[in-house]
């Protein structure tokens, strides 16, 4: 379901909150905006598409969208998102990055009271205050990889897509680079160089960020574990872990 935006030419606060409760999966068109954005999901997934790569929130994490970036976001089912949409002088510490947050419990509260205040809050009052030292926190929330940065070789890239639609694609680097019309040693020294990662680090990262969403949903370990192209529960155990630096359940509790 396609998720339409508010119309705005300027915010009426410098800090302006939504609160919304979305049943269905939603994406929106790409677009940008004129003011930062901090996307966090009570529950539910949030993902962010760019031009450089995806960048994926699982609850206690927050989606960090700077000004004018080309973007689409998209949400699992039952996704209770909280946004802020911030002007440049009230984060002036943020840089032009899109980032992923990792949210301390002081933080998550202080989002979802203030994701709940009127578009017209009283600035010099309680409420002016409380988005005051929610500002303060925001600065100092460390940064966590829950990126997948894409390739721009399009040969990359229509690999890329299709390990993405199948995550449990078994083929390996040589096939797949045969498909696309090159050399497996093309390929993977183009993986390297574009992404950063191996064509190995960058699919075992893919598989692990699209099992985020069916795990947090309720899904089994094992069902996820098949579907993501892992032979055992216990080999996609270990991966998640040395990923995130924590088991499923621990991740998810």
């Amino acid at each position: 379901m396609q998720r339409i935006l508010p119309s705005l030419e300027q915010l009426p606060r410098p800090v302006y909150p939504r609160e919304e409760s979305l049943r269905d999966v939603t994406w929106t068109l790409f677009h940008s905006h004129a003011w930062s954005q901090l996307s966090y999901a009570v529950t539910g997934i949030v993902e962010v598409r760019t031009a450089v790569g995806s960048f994926v929130a699982p609850p206690q994490r927050a989606l960090w969208i700077p000004a004018g970036l080309e973007h689409r976001v998209t949400t699992s089912a039952r996704a209770e998102l909280r946004t802020l949409y911030l002007d440049a002088p009230v984060s002036p510490w943020a840089d032009a990055r899109c980032r992923v947050l990792e949210i301390s419990p002081l933080a998550r509260e202080l989002i979802r009271s203030v994701a709940a205040l009127p578009p017209d809050f009283d600035e010099n009052g309680p409420e002016g205050r409380l988005v005051t030292v929610l500002l303060d926190q925001l600065a100092g929330l460390p940064e966590v990889e829950f990126s997948l940065p894409m390739p721009l070789d399009p040969r990359l890239q229509g690999i890329c897509a299709a390990l993405q639609r199948r995550p449990d694609d078994k083929r390996h680097l040589a096939e797949l680079s045969r498909e696309a019309g090159a050399s497996e040693r093309t390929i993977a020294r183009q993986f390297l160089r574009q992404t950063g990662l191996t064509f190995r680090e960058w699919r075992m990262r893919s598989r692990l960020l699209l099992s985020l969403a069916a795990l947090e949903a309720g899904s089994s370990v094992t069902a996820v574990a098949l579907d993501c192209g892992y032979d055992s529960p216990s080999a996609f155990i270990a991966a998640f872990r040395r990923l995130f630096g924590k088991t499923p359940g621990e991740f998810f509790s």
